[in-house]
């Protein structure tokens, strides 16, 4: 809670008794730009995991240019973590409120966090590992994304009527993530869809485009146009999802749809940075 009088402008995070943490030392040379300014850049990045959020960046801060950085009336309270307190950044003549954040006390597992930063990933122009640039959030080296040439029968039904069929999907199978099936377009019935403006990113995959049904009034399906070069045989391959058709068939298996909304955004409350899983 906010320990100064200033109203909280963001929730507690409620204990969970199956949570769990890791901070390792990441071998990647990370680097953030902000309205043209290298904010933070370094070969000894600490990358922070937890249950249920993506991973956080977190840089020493003799490698921040501390002098951006303006603490802010607001410190913030977390079960797991203990308290974090705010900063701006100004750089270029801009600022962007709230960008940064640093705890206080040493945690069991990591005895120097409070020699470090984090920023939250949106606020911040440009994020580089090496000089590649990522997008969305960090990138974990424990999460994986194999997409393999499959010979399954696939077919996508809406009320009553096939609108995909194939037997040449790249099957997709990503950590923590219900299995995808892409499908070549020329297996698709195209003259039923239409494009919408939708863009999303994925950290793993890249920049996803959308397609709705005609009449329609949400996506139905996505492809990576542009895929990151790690990923590159789903390139211009249409993905339906489960949870938005009738029916999903493969080998003549009725598919269950995903348990989890994974295309819809959910905000972390707790300062870990935000982003939503992307398929």
């Amino acid at each position: 809670m906010a320990r100064t009088g200033a109203p909280q402008t963001r929730p507690i995070v409620p204990e969970d008794p199956d949570y769990w943490l890791a901070a390792e030392l990441s071998p990647r040379h990370v680097r953030i730009e902000m309205a043209g300014e290298t904010i933070a850049a370094s070969r000894r990045v600490m990358l922070f995991r937890e249950r249920g959020r993506t991973p956080v960046y977190y840089f020493p801060r003799t490698d921040v240019r501390m002098d951006l950085l303006a603490p802010i009336d607001e410190i913030v309270a977390d079960p797991n973590k203990g308290d974090a307190r705010y900063f701006d950044v100004a750089a270029g003549g801009r600022v962007a409120p709230r960008a940064a954040y640093a705890y206080f006390e040493p945690h069991t597992q990591w005895i120097e966090r409070p020699d470090y930063v984090a920023f939250v990933w949106d606020q911040m122009d440009h994020w580089y590992e090496e000089n590649t640039e990522v997008y969305k959030h960090a990138r974990d080296p424990y999460h994986r994304v194999d997409a393999m040439a499959g010979t399954r029968h696939v077919r996508v039904v809406v009320a009553g009527e096939t609108i995909a069929e194939t037997h040449r999907p790249h099957v997709l199978f990503e950590t923590g993530h219900p299995v995808r099936y892409y499908i070549p377009s020329e297996d698709i019935r195209m003259d039923l869809l239409e494009p919408t403006p939708l863009h999303s990113r994925c950290p793993y995959k890249g920049e996803a485009s959308y397609w709705k049904l005609k009449n329609g009034e949400q996506e139905v399906a996505w492809a990576y146009l542009d895929p990151i070069a790690e990923c590159p045989s789903i390139k211009g391959l249409i993905a339906f999802y489960n949870e938005r058709v009738d029916e999903v068939w493969v080998d003549d298996q009725f598919e269950t749809k995903p348990p989890h909304r994974w295309h819809t955004d959910r905000p972390l409350p707790a300062p870990t940075g935000s982003g939503r899983p992307v398929d």
